[in-house]
């Protein structure tokens, strides 16, 4: 089994090689999740990005390649750069102790409509719905609809991913994100596996994170990419 470290400077090759490779599209040794899933592919060998993600947008009008420090190479013919997104990775070092006040309920397919609602309010973009089939989502209800979410992205054997942290505009600041990422973080440690997450830098969330024990480990870099 390849350790822990090595997955986590590639976690979205190494979620389609374990946890999630039902959704694995495979291309020529590049790896991308279904385009009805997640819109995330992944590479050690960048020589061969081009024809892969040429194949993939046939399917999918956008994606990222997913890369600690690595380049991808497109064929400009097909596939365009749209952005690269700095990211970063945060890996949780200890859990601080956090009061849970709310009533912090396991999201079920009923609510996959109110997720996606949620995160697209929120942040729109990539969120898909059947995203909600890479790992559990947790929310907070309020006035009988669903306000706030902390859902589970990417995973391994190893580590699972916290994602998808959003609040509905009316209900910020009342410690709902705190207290669900406190939430999933202790769910992923009940399964012995690591917690971690993934944001841009610059994130105002990010002392949020750290004061929750998560620490700064690396960088992550999304290169968002759409086809002619």
């Amino acid at each position: 089994m390849v350790n822990l470290e090595d997955q986590l400077k590639n976690p979205v090759w190494y979620s389609l090689k374990e946890t999630h490779k039902k959704l694995a599209v495979v291309s020529d040794g590049v790896q991308f999740y279904h385009h009805e899933v997640c819109p995330f592919g992944a590479f050690f060998d960048e020589t061969k990005t081009a024809e892969a993600s040429s194949e993939y947008v046939k399917k999918s009008d956008s994606f990222f390649f997913v890369s600690e420090n690595q380049t991808p190479i497109i064929d400009k013919n097909n596939v365009v750069l749209d952005r690269k997104i700095d990211g970063c990775q945060m890996v949780l070092n200890q859990l601080s102790d956090v009061e849970i006040t709310e009533d912090i309920v396991l999201l079920d397919e009923s609510y996959i409509e109110e997720i996606y609602n949620l995160v697209w309010l929120v942040m729109p973009g990539y969120y898909k719905k059947r995203t909600f089939e890479m790992g559990n989502y947790y929310g907070i209800i309020k006035d009988d609809k669903l306000v706030a979410i902390a859902g589970q992205r990417m995973q391994t054997d190893l580590f699972i991913e916290v994602s998808a942290v959003v609040t509905h505009p009316n209900y910020t600041r009342k410690g709902f994100a705190k207290q669900l990422i406190a939430h999933n973080t202790k769910e992923i440690l009940k399964v012995n596996k690591q917690p971690i997450l993934h944001t841009n830098k610059g994130n105002l969330a990010i002392p949020l994170y750290q004061k929750l024990g998560y620490e700064l480990t690396r960088d992550m870099n999304w290169w968002l990419f759409h086809k002619i």
